[in-house]
């Protein structure tokens, strides 16, 4: 619910990706309009190829042979409603949770699941609290594969992991997310 956001000088090279104006601010950080930055953001993802889904949650995740191979959706009003309303289902070869602090999808795998994530303790380890300097940090060591075919992205990674939450500071999300996508690409050529 920010007007504006703040991201620091590793990830200002994002936004002049994207082409989304900034505004120094002190020390190597900048500010950028909220709107501007996800509206650009959204636009650009969508016409590059990508489906975003509006309104959707996810409710279970597909599993076969010890890998994640999709996700299980339902509409969030069905959720809200409680209604019986059979979800939809949708393969892929990867899954991302960016679902911030809760990891929602990693949490989902945990409960319903006999199985061990590639974390110190095989479980999701927690959120710590607020250091926004080392959260920013552990980001980006955190944003990998937590089980075969699931990768953790931004606060999910924190909160999986176990590393601090963050501050106002956007720009580790960003890079997180340049991260996870570099990941997946790579295991893609890899795969071919």
């Amino acid at each position: 619910m920010f007007n504006e956001i703040v991201v620091q000088e590793e990830g200002k090279r994002i936004l002049d990706e994207f082409g989304i104006r900034s505004k120094p601010y002190s020390n190597g950080y900048h500010t950028t309009d909220l709107i501007e930055a996800i509206s650009t953001l959204c636009s650009k993802t969508v016409k590059s190829g990508v489906t975003i889904f509006n309104l959707i949650s996810a409710e279970d995740l597909i599993i076969r042979e010890n890998r994640i191979t999709g996700l299980v959706l339902n509409w969030t009003a069905v959720e809200m409603a409680n209604l019986h309303v059979d979800p939809l289902t949708i393969e892929s070869k990867f899954v991302v949770d960016a679902t911030g602090h809760a990891t929602e999808v990693v949490a989902i795998l945990q409960k319903k699941n006999d199985i061990r994530l590639f974390t110190e303790r095989g479980k999701i380890v927690g959120e710590r609290s607020l250091w926004a300097e080392a959260a920013e940090k552990d980001t980006m060591e955190n944003t990998k594969e937590v089980f075969p075919g699931l990768y953790v992205c931004g606060m999910a990674a924190n909160a999986t992991f176990g590393s601090y939450r963050m501050g106002p500071i956007f720009g580790g999300m960003l890079l997180s997310g340049e991260k996870v996508a570099s990941l997946i690409e790579e295991e893609l050529r890899r795969s071919r």
